[in-house]
């Protein structure tokens, strides 16, 4: 690089501040002069960088900030302290300098203590790595005159040309000038002129408040034919989103070697030497007199619950937050924009179950007190016999949701799932068209800082054993004690989820047997609603608890496998936090619909745990009314507390917490207090921005819940939706107003969540089959009606699916204390299961219809499998990816592409043949002077035909 060594400097001594040496790089542009350093110290420098969206020139834009934590002695608190007309220099001159701007760190004086070696250590690093930034073209200034006492700000710049350079290297595509072609009728159309497809919603709201919304053909920037892109306005050509991105970029490559290896901007973060970098929110989002900026008009018309029924401004969201989170909440809107017409039919179906409760046979014949069916007692000794009718409530209640409308609704659900699928696939080609991203491939990232000190860590052995230490890299072999770990602490924490679900089930037992002691009738009645509210509340404070804890226990068992890169770390994170997090959800679910009930034995043969606690049993209508409670309370619990709750509260909580720690540390000085504060402070007391997983897995939990049970559940995706419309504005408030602007990230798709949605739209197809055949009683419906129901109905079904039991036969010990109970001596009682009567041979065996039965249900598991799952693919591949207008408009474009490079060959090729007859010419004229002419201008000559030729 080639360096203009000039300084300026000014008495330090009448001015009362230092200034220090200031060099000017030639190639970016910039010449500092004395003048302009004059010129920079002016009275009010905060209005003139806009309370630091500027630097103290206010002509340069802060692109970056770092933040670092520093101590001042007695003696450099004066000197800290100083005036804020200080100089807003360009550059440092040597990496040893302290950087220009107001609170520039002085060199040791004499009487100046010395710091602790780790602070001195941290300081070189800085120094270092500051300096190296520089030689790569940025500019830097440093403020340590800020409200937040001990707290440094870098602010960085990039100038036009380190743009321009970077963009070319990232491949970025930029708007190029307006150019006619032919369409297919062969007419002429301005190429900036091609419009995208925008949602009328979308479109309206940005057209009022943003003009340009025409997208124009876009190619990859190139500093050699920057006179192809539209230059009219070179301080929006990049947006602050980009200027931030090309920035991050430079500081992960840019490294310090101080420290005996390389260390990149995230090794230093990691190690103390810088606290927090962030690029800056555009500007304030409320008050009066606040300038338009991208940031309060994402308030004002995103992040606003009065606005939920309005589209989002997703192009809007990405040119400020960047691909990928725009593409997360584009993903958001369409999976809540789908719920809509599930939600629909999932109303229908629960209206249906409404409309045909007093239709129902089964029910009716179970409320029916004629009947006078005696059941078997509930638990050993404290339960008496009951009367069938007195579960009458819940037979009814359970046909809202196990009525044959729940078939079709699994049926609808699963090809709903399907095309949710490939509508998003569609959209998110459409997004990657409008966005650019259609030529996008992700490159490798940086290594972690993690990996790195631990590759070093493995180097410093083998040179301490002096072997050879080129390209060192961890292997298997380094990663097996965390691979061991990894294993044994999933198998651990799964573990533990069965082990509070089996705990829960102790509990729901021995809260059963304690209630039946209830001497009331009401007390008694109420037994199987007041068990199951209670145990499902305690499985959702479970859940919740072990969702954080889980979560930390994932990200630890990540770290200590120490992941190359941060995708490599992200998508193993994601896996283990998902498995967790997964079973600790749908454990006590999946113990509801598919094992309560199904080891429970028969009367005078029960199963126990413990040899003291009786396994429980479904009631007589079935366990799917108690499958659906628990579905609603943890999905609805999760919903309400979890997922809006906490993420309005812990962030407020965080806010408040930082808030204080900063008002302890403030200084007493009232000035200062009163002093308005620059942006930059204002985004360093926000959280910080800590990745989308977890907005993208409380929305997996949730598809879950939609998809995998709805057969017991209509209403989930009503209340999915309801809670999504509120979601988005939670978020988008988050996001805007609560944390601090993340770095925009390239994406053009969402990543391994994709994988995850299709598995669990396949897992949910199996499981629903298993719900319908097992667990409602659908199937042994059908086997009854069609096998042997006498005159083609219903009537009998319930005495049919029950068994006798002759009460003599009850275990020494386990008949009822009070067989009176009912006014009457029992003799024969009757349980739910398909088995001999007593009086028969082989009694209390399992009988035939039994096997009838489970052959029919497992004939329906694997018919309705294959069947929704061949809808499914069939959908799949009835439904193309790439919408047709987007690639006719692909097409269109490289046609277009090619004509332009085309013409600016031929132009040059014109060019070329023009200046060949112009030699022509001149060679001719040469041979017709005389030859001592013709020598004397042989130079002339033999320049004419030395002309540098770029073609």
């Amino acid at each position: 690089m080639r360096v203009n060594k000039k300084y300026s400097c000014l008495p330090a001594e009448e001015k009362g501040i230092h200034i220090i040496n200031i060099r000017a790089i030639e190639d970016i542009g910039y010449d500092q002069h004395e003048s302009t350093l004059l010129n920079s110290l002016s009275k009010n420098p905060d209005a003139e960088c806009k309370y630091g969206l500027y630097f103290r020139d206010g002509k340069r834009k802060v692109d970056y900030i770092l933040v670092y934590h520093y101590k001042k002695s007695s003696a450099g608190k004066t000197l800290a302290r100083r005036p804020q007309q200080n100089d807003s220099s360009v550059r440092s001159t040597k990496q040893d300098q302290p950087l220009p701007g107001k609170g520039a760190q002085l060199e040791m004086g004499e009487g100046e203590p010395h710091m602790d070696y780790h602070e001195d250590d941290k300081r070189f690093r800085r120094e270092e790595y500051e300096g190296n930034l520089v030689e790569a073209g940025l500019e830097l200034e440093r403020d340590e005159d800020t409200k937040i006492h001990g707290i440094g700000f870098v602010k960085i710049h990039a100038p036009w040309n380190v743009l321009c350079r970077e963009a070319e290297f990232l491949k970025l595509k930029m708007p190029t000038k307006k150019r006619k072609y032919r369409d297919d009728q062969g007419k002429f159309k301005a190429s900036s002129g091609q419009e995208f497809n925008f949602n009328k919603h979308q479109q309206s709201l940005l057209c009022r408040k943003s003009p340009k919304n025409k997208n124009p053909v876009k190619c990859v920037s190139s500093l050699s034919k920057l006179w192809e892109f539209d230059l009219s306005d070179k301080d929006s050509f990049f947006d602050s989103k980009t200027r931030s991105t090309i920035v991050y970029e430079i500081l992960k490559r840019t490294t310090c070697t101080k420290a005996k290896y390389s260390m990149g901007i995230t090794s230093l973060l990691a190690n103390g030497v810088y606290s927090a970098a962030y690029p800056l929110h555009d500007g304030d989002y409320e008050g009066e007199n606040v300038e338009p900026n991208d940031r309060k008009l994402l308030c004002e018309e995103w992040a606003s619950y009065g606005v939920f029924y309005k589209y989002q401004p997703i192009d809007l969201v990405r040119k400020y937050f960047g691909e990928k989170i725009g593409l997360y909440f584009a993903w958001l809107g369409v999976y809540t924009q789908m719920l809509i017409p599930a939600s629909i039919v999932g109303i229908i179906v629960f209206l249906y179950g409404c409309a045909t409760v007093d239709e129902n046979i089964p029910s009716m014949e179970m409320c029916d007190q004629r009947n006078n069916i005696t059941m078997c007692p509930l638990c050993d000794r404290t339960c008496s016999y009951w009367k069938m009718s007195s579960a009458c409530a819940t037979a009814r209640a359970s046909h809202l949701f196990d009525n044959p409308a729940t078939v079709f609704f699994s049926v609808f659900m699963a090809l709903w799932a399907a095309t949710f699928m490939e509508h998003w696939k569609r959209k998110q080609m459409r997004l990657n068209y409008r966005w650019d991203l259609t030529g996008f491939e992700e490159e490798e990232d940086h290594p972690r800082a993690e990996y790195e000190a631990k590759v070093l860590e493995k180097s410093l052995r083998k040179e301490h054993k002096h072997k050879e230490t080129d390209k060192e890299k961890l292997t298997w072999k380094d990663r097996f004690p965390a691979y061991l770990t990894n294993f044994v602490g999933i198998i651990f924490m799964v573990g533990l989820t069965f082990a509070i679900v089996f705990g829960v089930i102790i509990y729901r037992i021995s809260t059963a047997a304690a209630l039946a002691i209830s001497s009331t009738p009401s007390g008694r009645s109420s037994v199987r609603v007041t068990v199951t509210a209670t145990a499902v509340i305690i499985n959702l404070v479970v859940i919740i608890i072990l969702d954080e804890v889980y979560g930390c226990i994932a990200r630890w068992l990540t770290q200590i496998e120490v992941p190359k890169t941060d995708k490599n770390f992200e998508e193993r994170l994601i896996f283990k936090a998902f498995l967790l997090k997964f079973v600790n959800a749908y454990t006590p679910i999946f113990y509801v619909a598919f094992f309560k009930g199904r080891f429970v034995g028969r009367p005078g043969d029960y199963v126990y745990i413990f040899h003291s606690f009786r396994m429980e049993e479904c009631a007589p209508g079935g366990c799917l009314m108690e499958l659906c409670i628990q579905l609603s309370i943890i999905m609805l619990g999760k919903q309400l507390i979890q997922n809006n709750l906490f993420e309005i509260g812990i962030p407020k909580m965080k806010k408040f917490i930082r808030y204080l720690k900063l008002k302890r540390r403030r200084s007493l000085d009232h000035e200062e207090h009163m002093k308005k504060k620059q942006r930059y402070e204002v985004d360093y007391n926000l959280e910080p921005f800590a990745g989308l997983t977890p907005e993208y897995m409380e929305m997996i939990i949730q598809f879950g819940f939609v998809t995998l049970f709805v057969a017991s559940f209509p209403l989930a995706p009503l209340f999915a939706l309801l809670n999504n419309i509120i979601e988005i504005r939670l978020d988008a408030k988050k996001f805007v107003t609560e944390l601090r602007r993340p770095v925009a990230v390239r994406a053009k798709d969402i990543g391994i969540w994709y994988n995850i949605l299709r598995g669990i739209g396949k897992l949910a197809v199996i499981i629903n089959a298993f719900v319908i055949s097992f667990t409602s009683d659908f199937i042994p419906r059908l086997v009854y009606l069609y096998m042997y129901s006498e005159n083609g109905t219903m009537h009998g079904f319930v005495n049919h699916t029950l068994s006798s039991f002759n009460v003599s036969d009850f275990q020494a010990g386990t008949a009822p204390n009070d067989p009176l109970d009912l006014g009457y001596e029992v003799q024969i009682c009757r349980y739910k299961d398909y088995r001999e009567p007593p009086w028969s041979e082989n009694k209390y065996d399992i009988s035939k219809d039994f096997w009838a039965v489970l052959a029919a249900r497992l004939a329906f598991v694997i018919v309705f499998q294959n069947l929704v799952m061949f809808m499914s693919d069939f959908v799949d591949w009835i439904i193309p990816d790439i919408p047709k207008d987007i690639s006719q408009q692909i097409h269109k474009e490289k046609v277009l592409m090619v004509e332009v490079f085309m013409r600016e060959e031929q132009g040059k090729l014109h060019m070329l043949e023009t200046w060949k007859d112009k030699d022509k010419r001149k060679g001719e004229n040469c041979n017709n002077h005389s030859p001592r002419l013709s020598r004397s201008h042989s130079g002339s000559l033999s320049s004419c035909h030395s002309y540098p030729l770029d073609v």
